[in-house]
């Protein structure tokens, strides 16, 4: 019985990790040049959907990106960080940043993101029907071993 009970979770794990990979664009990345205290790039465009990753390690001090509107925070100033923020859809305009501790010294930067384009919604007379035959056979293969092993009497 444990057998059958392996496998057929092995199976449902199977039918499940067929869902369709969401692709993403890639993310930008500002390092911090620590010999001017300044990040690297200081200004950046992306669009709404798109992530910044501020991502620096080995530093003599420590740092952090703090948008002045509150928006994201990396947290405490840390020599080695890697931290992603999505510019989710509402977030277009510009937002500024600092290194707290490095204000003053002219460690800022600027994220400008700008509107997602447009999606046009085609009107479709008929919907399209994905037909998975594959996932249909194993979830019935899957119950009927499920019944067979539960119908047949347990041997002591």
């Amino acid at each position: 019985m444990r057998t059958a009970t392996i496998v057929l979770l092995f199976l449902f794990a199977s039918m499940s990790s067929a869902s369709a990979e969401i692709t993403t664009q890639d993310d930008v990345i500002v390092t911090v040049d620590s010999t001017n205290l300044r990040f690297s790039p200081s200004e950046v465009t992306v669009q709404e959907g798109q992530a910044v990753r501020f991502v620096w390690s080995g530093q003599a001090l420590g740092h952090n990106a703090v948008a002045d509107d509150g928006l994201f925070d990396s947290g405490e100033p840390e020599r080695d960080v890697d931290y992603r923020f999505v510019f989710e859809i509402g977030t277009a305009g510009e937002h500024q940043f600092v290194c707290e501790p490095h204000e003053a010294a002219g460690m800022i930067g600027t994220v400008t993101v700008e509107a997602a384009p447009a999606v046009v919604i085609e009107d479709e007379s008929e919907p399209e029907t994905v037909e998975t035959p594959a996932v249909s056979l194993l979830a019935s293969l899957s119950v009927l071993a499920l019944v067979a092993v539960m119908r047949r009497p347990l041997e002591e």
